[in-house]
């Protein structure tokens, strides 16, 4: 139980470092485009196309917009939460550093 809970601790912890919340940003990336549907979502969201998905995926509003976009959408959130084995929390927490390291960059 111990081990659990200082895990859980790291993780809280690592969500709120702006290099882990970009990793963890980037990982969702991969999340969405491993389906196709979720892929072709997103895609038409955004106005991006294949194409051009790996250039954007290198500038950090990007990748803030991709947590904003998983935030916006309970399920998906959970989905990727589960898959990263990660508390939905977690990925709020990264959301919000990422924000505010974007916003601390303008």
């Amino acid at each position: 139980m111990a081990n659990r809970t200082m895990r859980d601790s790291l993780k809280s912890k690592q969500s709120t470092n702006p290099d882990s919340a970009r990793s963890l940003a980037v990982r969702a990336l991969a999340f969405i485009a491993a389906d196709s549907d979720r892929l072709n979502r997103f895609l038409n969201l955004t106005g991006l196309g294949p194409h051009n998905l790996r250039t954007a995926a290198a500038d950090p509003a990007f990748l803030s917009s991709v947590l904003d976009y998983l935030v916006a959408d309970e399920a998906l959130l959970v989905a990727f939460a589960a898959d990263a084995g990660l508390k939905p929390e977690a990925v709020a927490r990264a959301h919000e550093a990422l924000g505010r390291s974007i916003e601390g960059e303008t």
